[in-house]
């Protein structure tokens, strides 16, 4: 603190700094402890949890159930905060309510009436306890026509598996594993294979021999620019592998390929 008092006033002497820095940390202090007891007592408050929506739906219910009245929604924006209901809510939940026909409203001149009775709700449920029960009727229904549909259907095909006799569907399946065999046996001496693979050695013997000559221009580099140090450098060339029967790479000449045909005429596999 002594440090950043003198860095902003460097006229002002020591002694003063010092008296006022001790004052601050004081003062500093006092406002720390103020400052955590006062957020202690208000985090030891217990706050009051906020109603969800069917809760706010229920305590809204209750006052048309509880009055069995016809309210407008400015009259209902007042009830509300008496169920705990804030009044910026009222409107919007007492729409959900109208939205899922548990409450209902109507104009009548210039106003809007709000209205549930307890009958009200009461008849609405056995309206969908019906609906749900004749639903389920019909489900049932199309299950048991379904069942039946699918019975008359199995008739006349229990014995579609066995046109086809079992030997020759084995025997099928022997041939088609054996020429599959085959196929494999003679993948190597593919026409098409052969030519991929010897694309893919001229690419490979062109990279090599590239690689051979920019060895052969560093150790000219290397020659010409350290020629103190021949003999470390031939030291470390044999122990890289580059020794004096390094040369470029020559490719054989290439056996002509028969034909799987041409091998079974030979007697080769």
């Amino acid at each position: 603190m002594l440090f950043r008092l003198n860095k902003i006033h460097p006229l002002v002497p020591s002694s003063r700094l010092e008296l006022a820095a001790e004052k601050f940390d004081v003062f500093e202090q006092y406002f720390i402890t103020y400052a955590n007891s006062n957020y202690n007592f208000n985090c030891g408050q217990s706050k009051k949890r906020g109603l969800s929506l069917d809760e706010k739906r229920e305590k809204m219910l209750q006052i048309f159930y509880e009055s069995q009245d016809f309210f407008l929604l400015k009259e209902l924006e007042k009830l509300g905060p008496k169920k705990g209901v804030i009044t910026q809510s009222v409107k919007d939940v007492v729409q959900s309510l109208v939205d899922d026909d548990l409450v209902f409203k109507d104009k009548i001149g210039t106003s809007v009436y709000f209205w549930s009775l307890p009958s009200c709700a009461g008849n609405q449920l056995r309206n969908i306890h019906r609906k749900l029960d004749s639903d389920l009727q019909s489900s049932k229904k199309r299950y048991i026509e379904l069942i039946d549909q699918c019975n008359a259907l199995k008739k006349g095909r229990e014995e579609s598996v066995n046109h086809l006799p079992h030997s020759n569907f084995f025997g099928m399946n022997a041939d088609s594993s054996f020429s599959q065999d085959e196929i494999v046996q003679y993948s190597d001496n593919d026409p098409a294979t052969f030519e991929t693979m010897k694309k893919a050695i001229e690419v490979a013997h062109t990279a090599a021999n590239r690689w051979t000559d920019n060895i052969f221009t560093l150790r000219q580099w290397c020659s010409h620019n350290f020629p103190q140090a021949k003999e470390q450098l031939d030291h470390l060339y044999n122990e890289v592998g580059i020794t004096d029967d390094f040369d470029y790479l020559e490719l054989p000449a290439a056996a002509p390929v028969c034909s799987p045909g041409d091998q079974m005429l030979e007697g080769k596999p």
